[in-house]
C-alpha cells in the first residue's frame, strides 16, 4: 500500500508542479506540488524498504520424528541470492 500511495503522490505533485497554471492568493501551487512529490518519493522509498526484506527470504520449517517418538522442529531462514 505504501508503494501505491507514493506513486499517486508523485503523480499528483507532478501535475501540481508542472501542469497547473492557477494563481491562488497566498499559496504557490508549484511549491505545493514539489512538496507533495517529495512526500511521494519518501513514501515510495519507505514502502520499498518494508517490502524488499519480505520478498528476499526463503523460510522453511521441518518436523522430524526419531525412533523414540520425539519430534524436533527445525526452522531455516535462507536468503535468496540474485533477487
Amino acid at each position: 500500500m505504501g508503494i501505491g500511495i507514493g506513486v499517486v503522490l508523485l503523480i499528483v505533485g507532478a501535475i501540481l508542479a508542472f501542469a497547473v497554471n492557477a494563481d491562488v492568493a497566498g499559496i504557490d501551487i508549484h511549491v505545493i506540488g514539489y512538496i507533495v512529490m517529495a512526500g511521494g518519493l519518501l513514501a515510495l522509498i519507505i514502502g520499498l524498504m518494508i517490502q524488499l526484506p519480505r520478498t528476499r527470504r526463503n523460510r522453511s520449517t521441518a518436523i522430524t520424528t526419531d525412533q523414540a517418538g520425539r519430534q524436533y522442529v527445525t526452522e531455516r531462514d535462507d536468503r535468496i541470492d540474485g533477487i
